[in-house]
């Protein structure tokens, strides 16, 4: 279902999304070959036996065949065509039978011409039509060079078994057919560690005659004479293609190792990947990708829009570039470049094994909104549902080579636990922080309440000599007044809290179970019992709801008649002062006297209840204090196991770049952290503060705290801090020094790179003795590791060393791409080219009406083998094909 809001997005997944995977069956026989050569079958004719290939290629999921009878393509037309009228891709083919006995696949592009194909059978000496497999006048090295002129690709069939080419050649005829350049691909029926060991190295390219520069393509393909064959996963493989095509073919077959997947192999759990993105507003308006979940490049020229890109992504996720320089830029494009008004919509897809689509929407300057798969705006943030993406601007990888920390950061994604670390951690600074505030707002009450009881002894002596003039006697009804008010108020005292304590529980209901719909539970396997738990909250609900009425029945009819008995008693108060006025007139000059002596009481009856909360006010600093006790003894726990979990996740980072890059980390000692603090907090000049904590091998923030509120004197001894400025670290307010207990001590981590050539002894230097490109290609074979997320560059060859470009950060790529999405953007065409990017897509500057804006083309959209993405590459990466030629012949190539 298509929402309003998908409408944009609509646009954007109707365009091209690059290479993809498609089952291809490459050795599929017609119905008459099973005649021919005395094949038994259960069809009754020629079109029973089409159908049934047809059904079996849809039930099966084949998408692409190649029909493959002996030296004969006219047996297969009906086939063809029905497959044709059914979406299923058909390659026009044969297979050759050569004069040396192999039996070789020859495929042609999907429209190629069929009479072109039968003359070419005559060309190979085949002219009668009555052999069941005739024998063609080329050998092996012979039909390959002549089928490249031809226009065809060859696969050497069944190589392993009968008539194939390493089981039925030998000596030099064997290995002169193996390495022929014009040969690019062969066939096994199953998986290259289940063939014969003799075979199985030449496979692998590790016997040293069979080596081969660029490895051979391996696919399985069975002589298919039986629909029911292609279901048995020898038959078919998976080749990534941009569209099923015989260039498609070729460039898989040209590199294997990224575009084809045997049916046994193992294929990856769906990862996180951004699915489209649209822009409405801006430069970009109207303009929209699909992306691949692989690796997908923007290519285009200064100013075309890669970086608008780029940043729109950063922008919709509401992420915060990485430095100051990053942090301009990003403001500048979203103001200059986005502009006001403009709304950016991205389609995402969480990964395995619950996986969901999302829309994120921006419009600028407001925050991003999440809807879920229905179109219904949800109270997530982006990073809620797609939590892993990283971004990084133009030469924002190269800030990052002198943050230790952030490089720690990065570090975390390699960490399993990461997100119970994050719950604990969380958990620990909030107990930290609320006994902090606590010790310090009791510590404030007690200091306060002793100030008001500082008064009391003087008064109680007053009081003692007033008494000795025989007035309290007298007086005793008016002494007392003062104390019955306050137990007035003490009652009022009682009944708010419970007045509050309602109206907070008459929020909370009635219970909204809708987080229990049946929407919400599809698809969970225990969401039946879930549901079971809608009766309960509707039960506990009404019950709550019914109780709420009858407390606030009695609290108003508790507050009503305590009102009453208020006011009768506000009588007996207004009879007790003037029988007080009274007895004052009777006293004469003593009245002054008395005055005081109701004054004094007044005030020490004040003061007394002071004495019980200065008593729970020091009783619950204590308890404060003791828990957090217990909570620092679990942060130091917590920052100890984070730290050895940083340095495990740091060895594997360092076998997973073996040869490459090695990481190390420590932990700081915290006097970095402690000088911060004090001069954030306090100011000052601590240089030499810093200088002795730094000469402490090793430092403890927990002796220094103790230290501190010991005194100036403690300092000085155990630091060798000057008089004056222990003086001043001492004065330290208590908060400064319970902050200090709560500082973070984080991990520093280490980056070193092998900078020597492949094949030749390594040579480890430290990040801060690397070159800028250097440090920034350590960086980034580190972020390049698999992770959660996709991960987003802008440029990143700009710090890179160009020979670290095409050895190191391509195969890192490589190795990646299956189970994380990339999106780079890039002048370089060692990252789209030698790393086979799925997806390329073309940006250039210019839009409609003469207004300034980009264009992102349909036809841009694709992978190296869609001719006229080939063509952009060559144009804007190369300089055009007579550039590339001219360089080629120059280097001599």
């Amino acid at each position: 279902m298509v929402t309003p809001l998908d409408v944009p997005l609509s646009r954007a997944l109707d365009l091209p999304s690059g290479a993809r995977f498609y089952k291809c069956a490459l050795q599929v026989n017609p119905f008459e070959y099973l005649g021919r050569h005395g094949r038994a079958t259960s069809y009754a004719d020629e079109d029973a036996y089409n159908e049934a290939i047809v059904d079996a290629c849809k039930t099966n999921h084949i998408e692409a065949i190649a029909v493959t009878d002996h030296y004969r393509i006219r047996s297969s037309l009906g086939l063809m065509d029905l497959c044709r009228s059914e979406d299923v891709v058909v390659f026009p083919g044969f297979e050759a039978y050569t004069k040396d006995g192999i039996h070789l696949l020859c495929v042609f592009d999907t429209d190629f011409d069929i009479d072109t194909i039968e003359r070419l059978l005559g060309d190979c000496g085949i002219h009668s039509p009555d052999e069941p497999s005739p024998t063609g006048k080329y050998d092996v090295p012979e039909f390959l060079r002549e089928s490249t002129g031809w226009g065809a690709l060859c696969i050497a069939a069944h190589v392993t078994q009968r008539n194939g080419l390493l089981h039925d050649l030998s000596g030099l005829p064997r290995v002169h057919a193996w390495m022929s350049p014009s040969l690019l691909a062969c066939s096994i029926p199953t998986h290259v560690d289940a063939v014969p060991e003799e075979y199985r190295s030449i496979l692998k390219n590790k016997k040293n005659e069979y080596v081969r520069d660029f490895p051979m393509a391996i696919v399985n393909a069975k002589d298919v004479t039986d629909p029911r064959i292609l279901a048995d996963d020898g038959a078919s493989c998976r080749i990534k293609m941009s569209g099923v095509s015989l260039e498609g073919l070729r460039q898989a077959f040209l590199d294997p190792e990224s575009r084809i997947l045997l049916n046994r192999d193992n294929r990856p759990l769906d990862h996180p990947i951004l699915v489209a993105v649209t822009w409405d507003g801006g430069f970009l308006d109207g303009r929209a990708i699909h992306f691949n979940p692989e690796l997908n490049v923007l290519v285009g020229g200064r100013g075309a829009g890669k970086s608008t890109v780029i940043e729109s992504l950063r922008y919709v996720f509401d992420l915060e570039p990485r430095g100051d320089d990053a942090a301009r830029t990003h403001r500048g494009i979203v103001r200059e470049v986005l502009r006001a008004g403009t709304t950016i919509s991205l389609r995402v897809r969480t990964g395995a094994p619950s996986v969901r689509e999302y829309t994120i929407q921006r419009t600028v300057p407001n925050p991003p909104v999440v809807l879920d798969q229905d179109g219904g705006i949800t109270p997530l943030s982006p990073t809620d549902v797609f939590p892993a993406v990283e971004v990084f601007g133009q030469r924002e990888i190269a800030a990052l080579t002198s943050n230790q920390t952030q490089l720690t950061t990065l570090l975390h994604r390699h960490i399993d636990s990461a997100p119970a670390k994050g719950d604990r951690q969380g958990n620990l600074k909030r107990g930290l922080s609320d006994t902090r505030e606590g010790i310090l707002r009791n510590r404030r009450d007690r200091t306060q309440i002793e100030d008001r009881l500082s008064a009391l002894p003087g008064l109680e002596e007053n009081l003692r000599r007033l008494r000795d003039v025989g007035l309290e006697d007298r007086l005793k009804d008016r002494n007392l007044l003062g104390r019955e008010e306050r137990l007035f108020e003490s009652v009022l005292n009682r009944i708010t809290p419970l007045r509050d304590n309602l109206s907070n529980l008459k929020l909370d209901l009635p219970i909204d179970p809708t987080f229990l719909s049946p929407k919400a539970l599809d698809g969970l396997p225990g969401g039946e019992f879930l549901g079971d738990v809608v009766p309960v909250l509707s039960t506990l609900s009404e019950a709550m709801q019914s109780g709420v009425h009858t407390m606030e029945d009695a609290l108003q009819a508790a507050e009503a008649r305590i009102a009453e008995i208020r006011s009768s008693w506000t009588e007996h108060k207004m009879e007790v002062e003037r029988q007080f006025e009274r007895t004052l007139r009777s006293l004469g000059e003593s009245a002054v006297h008395g005055n005081e002596l109701i004054q004094t009481r007044d005030e020490i009856e004040r003061l007394q209840p002071l004495r019980q909360e200065h008593q729970l006010a020091v009783r619950a600093e204590e308890e404060h204090i003791g828990r957090r006790r217990k909570l620092l003894v679990e942060w130091e726990d917590f920052e100890a196991a984070n730290f050895r979990a940083t340095q495990k996740a740091a060895k594997a980072v360092s076998r997973k770049l073996r040869g490459r890059v090695a990481v190390e980390v420590s932990r700081s000692s915290g006097c970095e952290e402690v000088i911060a603090l004090l001069t954030e907090r306090i100011g000052g000049r601590l240089d030499s503060v810093r200088e002795r904590l730094r000469e402490c091998d090793p430092f403890s923030l927990r002796a220094f705290v103790v230290h501190c509120r010991e005194g100036a004197e403690a300092l000085r001894r155990n630091y060798r801090i000057t008089e004056t400025q222990a003086q001043h670290v001492a004065g330290a307010p208590e908060e400064v020094l319970l902050l200090m207990d709560e500082l973070e001590l984080p991990a520093m981590t280490r980056l070193s790179l092998n900078t020597a050539p492949p094949k030749v002894a390594e040579v480890w230097r430290e990040l801060r003795s690397l070159s800028t490109g250097q440090k920034a290609t350590a960086v980034l074979l580190f972020l390049l590791l698999d992770s959660k997320g996709p991960l987003v560059v802008d440029q990143p060859e700009d710090d890179l060393d160009n020979r670290f470009i095409s050895e190191d950060i391509v195969r890192q790529i490589r190795e990646g791409k299956r189970t994380r999405q990339f999106l780079l953007s890039t002048h370089n065409a060692n990252i789209p080219v030698l790393a086979d990017a799925e997806m390329i897509v073309g940006l250039t500057a210019g839009g409609e009406d003469g207004e300034e804006g980009a264009q992102i083309m349909g036809t841009h959209m694709g992978a190296i083998d869609d001719r006229t993405v080939r063509e952009l590459v060559e144009e804007l990466l190369e300089g055009g094909r007579d550039a590339f030629e001219r360089r080629r012949r120059k280097y001599g190539f």
